[in-house]
């Protein structure tokens, strides 16, 4: 089903290694707002879109999340690549190396692991899409704080590119919205 070409979706360059930075980017990796929680509820909630429009949809952005999450652990890894364990504890991310060393475990910047309770998936298309729209708006936000937390070109410009996806996927949904909310409308007759 896959072919896998090994590229990122996006190339992801960092000029120096930055704890402080991989300990923020942490909250898109593992975080409620991040790239594997959007991944997981939208692939989740496929399963109760009434349209195969909407489910493609949702089949198609819930892949390119767990892209985007693959760009946030490059980023992660190379901030943290070469750094002694003296500096990582100075960053606060001392209980992080002691459990994981420098690999990366899905964990919100305060060191929250991930969660299955940060998904949300109603059953209500509507709801859910609306829930779908905010999430993208939320990681909107975050790509921008995490833009002002850095001076790295390099890391700069990969979440540039993550923003306006969020801002892609926000008016895709938007569509499939609008689309459902006809399709459910729409009295049929045979």
């Amino acid at each position: 089903m896959w072919m896998y070409d090994k590229k990122l979706e996006y190339p992801v360059r960092v000029t120096k290694p930055d704890v402080q930075m991989a300990k923020y980017l942490m909250t898109q990796y593992g975080g409620p707002d991040g790239e594997l929680s959007a991944a997981i509820r939208y692939l989740n909630q496929r399963y109760t879109i009434p349209t195969n429009r909407a489910k493609g949809l949702l089949t198609d952005i819930g892949t390119e999340e767990l892209a985007h999450w693959e760009m946030i652990g490059t980023m992660i890894y190379k901030l943290l690549k070469g750094v002694p364990p003296e500096k990582i504890k100075e960053a606060g991310l001392g209980s992080h190396y002691a459990m994981h060393d420098n690999a990366l475990f899905p964990s919100d910047a305060a060191g929250v692991p991930w969660t299955a309770a940060y998904i949300q998936a109603h059953g209500d298309p509507i709801a859910d899409l609306h829930e779908d729209m905010a999430a993208e708006q939320k990681a909107r936000a975050t790509y921008e704080h995490l833009i002002r937390l850095t001076d790295d070109p390099g890391l700069i410009d990969s979440l540039r590119f993550l923003r306006e996806r969020e801002v892609v996927h926000f008016q895709r949904f938007g569509e499939a919205l609008n689309y459902v909310h006809e399709k459910m409308e729409r009295k049929e007759y045979y």
